[in-house]
């Protein structure tokens, strides 16, 4: 069972790696490059989205995810 201290670090490392990132990457990117599970990415990218700090767009009809462009609000 996960607990909130863990999701919270593993959104911290899914937003480090997204951060470093220059375009959108897939789910199964940020798998293979984190080494997490998939209960683990799915919860850190839920942690993210709900703070808005995620992007989510197709790309070749997958979803890929990049961080929120700071200007996305206004």
């Amino acid at each position: 069972m996960m607990i909130i201290e863990a999701i919270g670090q593993n959104a911290g490392t899914v937003w480090q790696l997204l951060n470093a990132q220059s375009d959108a990457v897939s789910v199964t990117f940020i798998k293979q490059s984190t080494g997490l599970k998939d209960s683990e990415v799915y919860a850190a990218i839920g942690w993210l989205a709900r703070e808005g700090k995620i992007f989510f767009a197709e790309k070749d009809g997958k979803t890929v995810l990049s961080l929120t462009p700071i200007n996305i609000y206004f």
